[in-house]
């Protein structure tokens, strides 16, 4: 391992406390797996496509639902019904 010497702020530092003595570990460890974690998360999107994505998430919250809420209850209504009496005709043949 190689020792290094950093400036943090008071904030930080208090929430590097915590956070070892919460997890019952050295504050070197913290520190090392939430380097692990940030790297990794900063890996899977850059900023160009995070916000492409967003705006996808935007229009499609805008965009309004596709068919009326009373249909797609009743379509549950539906599968769920057919999945009750599905059950009950399992029951019935085994109790044969």
């Amino acid at each position: 391992m190689i020792k290094v010497t950093f400036t943090l702020d008071e904030d930080t530092v208090a929430r590097l406390r915590r956070a070892a003595t919460r997890l019952a570990r050295p504050q070197s460890q913290v520190v090392r797996e939430a380097i692990r974690d940030y790297e990794a998360r900063s890996q899977k999107l850059d900023e160009d496509e995070r916000q492409r994505m967003l705006e996808v998430i935007d229009r499609l919250a805008t965009a309004g639902r596709a068919r009326p809420v009373k249909d797609v209850q009743a379509e549950l209504d539906e599968i769920r019904r057919a999945r009750r009496e599905s059950g009950k005709r399992r029951a019935a043949r085994a109790g044969e």
